[in-house]
């Protein structure tokens, strides 16, 4: 399989290393508790938009957002680990988690925020990161979720020149990604991956959210 020198298979090399020198520097990622009101109206939402480093660090801290969980999603191997899905051989896909507060944030706009947040019309890849886990999917929880997001890929449409192929499919199961891959970014700020391909996607994500 093609790979990019950010691929998983380098990287799954150098983790514990970038872990270990980040352990000093790393913000106070402490997140505002929740009240009990809120948590029993809130909803998940799914989407896998290439390495869920990225989407991750551009889905926290949106309003309404409670929670943003990096794990994967879509395939049909029990309880994968990161090593294990880069191989292409799961059928999962890198895919964030999101805990939402639908009446502070909706999941159309979330869904907005999705297809902003990646390029939808490369298949299987983004950047250099290639491969089936880069996919581009949002899993639906219930048929609500189904139709909204089919009705969003229609009116994205237009927002690009070549064709979404983005899968829709209905959501099974999520399988959390190592306690390593959670809040990578806000914890690793100076890591090589986070400087040259996280940083220039967010700064493009929030200028986007400014229009």
């Amino acid at each position: 399989m093609k790979v990019s020198i950010w691929s998983c298979a380098l990287l799954a090399g150098v983790l514990g290393w970038m872990t270990l020198q980040s352990q000093s520097t790393s913000s106070d990622n402490s997140k505002p508790k929740v009240s009990e009101e809120i948590l029993k109206r809130s909803k998940k939402a799914t989407f896998g938009g290439g390495c869920f480093w990225c989407t991750e660090a551009m889905l926290e801290g949106i309003d309404g957002v409670i929670d943003v969980v990096s794990g994967y999603s879509g395939g049909h191997v029990k309880n994968p680990s990161y090593k294990h899905v880069c191989e292409g051989t799961t059928g999962h896909a890198e895919v964030v988690q999101v805990t939402f507060d639908p009446e502070t944030i909706s999941y159309e706009r979330l869904l907005e925020m999705f297809w902003r947040s990646h390029d939808p019309t490369t298949l299987n890849r983004q950047g250099a990161d290639v491969g089936t886990q880069y996919r581009s999917t949002i899993l639906w929880h219930d048929e609500d979720q189904q139709k909204v997001a089919q009705a969003s890929m229609k009116e994205a449409a237009g927002l690009f020149k070549a064709p979404i192929v983005t899968k829709i499919e209905k959501f099974e199961i999520f399988h959390p990604a190592e306690d390593y891959h959670q809040d990578y970014f806000a914890k690793n700020p100076r890591a090589g991956y986070c400087v040259y391909v996280i940083q220039p996607k967010l700064k493009k994500f929030k200028d986007y959210l400014k229009e």
